[in-house]
């Protein structure tokens, strides 16, 4: 399966590249910028200074003298041209090399200088030279020295890799703790928005996304999810208001149909008295619906009198149908819910016992469950969970509509209930309905 992705990475990767491109564009206008400004030519390396300084030391006297170290000897086998000169704090100098006659004038004024760099106009560039004061082991001497020559592009580029790798490094690391922590923080209002998304379900119609604590940038998503939402409320309420109507006009056929039925005297005629019942049944129980939905009437119910009833309703149908029924109350418990509904939801069952083979139906009441048993062939496992979908039948050939079972769950469903399917002791099925108590 392909990982989500995730905000954490474009805003910690694209930045970052974002950064770098930044920082290497602002930094080559810089040297680009101080090449157009410098005059151009070589500078003095003011590493040399740091050789020369080593090579300074006194005699016993405390005048200054020039040792030749290794790194000095190395460097003027480099730089044949080198010189310098060193100077205390003091006024006393000493040379190295043949020094310019050009700063000849700035022996003996050295110590009031503390850095600069000097470069002449022309090639061979003789006169570059560098100026910089060294605290040595001899004490403070600022030293005026010409040696290995850089150019300008080098020092800045140089410069520029020295100054952009710290702070890259820095952004990459600021982006790597802060970043996680701002997506979450920033984020906070959409999780609130999916636990509320989360709460929103076919029984509860009406709600919608709160758009106060989310980002702006995510608010029109959540506009769009609420207008969604809006339109499915509007299309199940032109729904209802559909099925209510038809349940409605019907009513009157069926009850003039059914009047016919039982009172014709043709024997195949009055076999449609258990199709017509339950198709009475039907129309009622989308009335039931409509009527849970919108306009509730719950009372306290008395599950032991609604099975006896129910029985004594259906025992013509049943007997008909050539079996018989029972009513087994065990015990009562006080549950409230629309006992009309809850009548039609017992009618449903018993009639489907009927229909699927059952010569014996027991209705009984056990504290807040009712329970219609029959000894037919049974339902398959694999079945159990399939048959209260809408049009689904047991048998491609079976009557009946295949809506029956599955307005007994949506009954049931909205009082809170729960209907299941389990074996009989003797064969056959049972269906159990079970009521919230009050």
């Amino acid at each position: 399966m392909k990982a989500r992705p995730s905000l954490k990475r474009p805003l910690i990767v694209y930045p970052l590249v974002v950064q770098f491109i930044t920082l290497l564009v602002a930094f080559a206008i810089l040297i680009a910028v101080a090449i157009r400004i410098d005059a151009g030519g070589p500078y003095s390396d003011e590493q040399i200074i740091e050789i020369f300084a080593g090579a300074t030391s006194r005699d016993e006297a405390g005048q200054l003298i020039v040792s030749m170290t290794p790194e000095l000897n190395e460097l003027r086998e480099t730089s044949p041209d080198l010189w310098f000169v060193a100077e205390d704090d003091d006024g006393q100098s000493v040379t190295f090399g043949p020094v310019p006659d050009h700063f000849e004038s700035l022996i003996g004024r050295l110590s009031d200088i503390s850095y600069g760099q000097l470069r002449d106009r022309a090639e061979p560039y003789n006169l570059a030279a560098v100026i910089r004061r060294e605290t040595t082991a001899i004490g403070a001497v600022t030293i005026l020295g010409h040696g290995a020559l850089s150019e300008l592009n080098f020092l800045l580029i140089f410069a520029t890799n020295t100054i952009i790798l710290p702070i890259f490094l820095m952004l990459t690391l600021m982006s790597v703790l802060f970043t996680p922590w701002i997506v979450k923080r920033s984020l906070a209002g959409v999780d609130r928005i999916a636990r509320e998304a989360e709460s929103i379900d076919a029984e509860r119609r009406g709600r919608r996304l709160s758009e106060t604590h989310v980002p702006i940038e995510i608010a029109p998503l959540v506009r769009a999810v609420n207008e969604a939402l809006r339109r499915l409320d509007e299309g199940h309420e032109r729904q209802g208001r559909f099925i209510a109507s038809a349940s409605h006009e019907l009513r009157t056929p069926i009850a003039v149909l059914s009047s016919k039925v039982y009172a014709s005297e043709i024997e195949a005629i009055r076999a449609l008295a258990p199709d017509v019942q339950r198709l009475a049944t039907m129309t009622e129980q989308l009335l039931d619906l409509q009527r849970l939905d919108n306009n509730r009437n719950d009372a306290v119910l008395d599950l032991a009198a609604i099975a006896r009833r129910v029985a004594g309703d259906m025992a013509p149908l049943v007997i008909a149908g050539g079996s018989s029924i029972e009513v087994d109350v065990l015990s009562s418990e006080a549950c409230t819910g629309d006992e009309a509904a809850l009548e039609r939801v017992l009618m449903n069952l018993v009639q489907n016992a009927v229909e699927h083979g059952g010569t014996h139906i027991i209705v009984r009441v056990v504290g807040a469950v009712l329970e219609v048993e029959d000894d037919g062939p049974g339902i398959p496992i694999q079945e159990r969970d399939r048959v209260f979908e809408p049009f689904h039948r047991l048998q491609p050939r079976a009557t009946g509509s295949g809506l029956g079972l599955n307005l007994v769950k949506e009954v049931v469903v909205r009082h809170r209930g729960e209907v299941t399917i389990c074996d009989a002791a003797g064969g056959g099925t049972i269906f159990r309905v079970e009521l919230g108590s009050s």
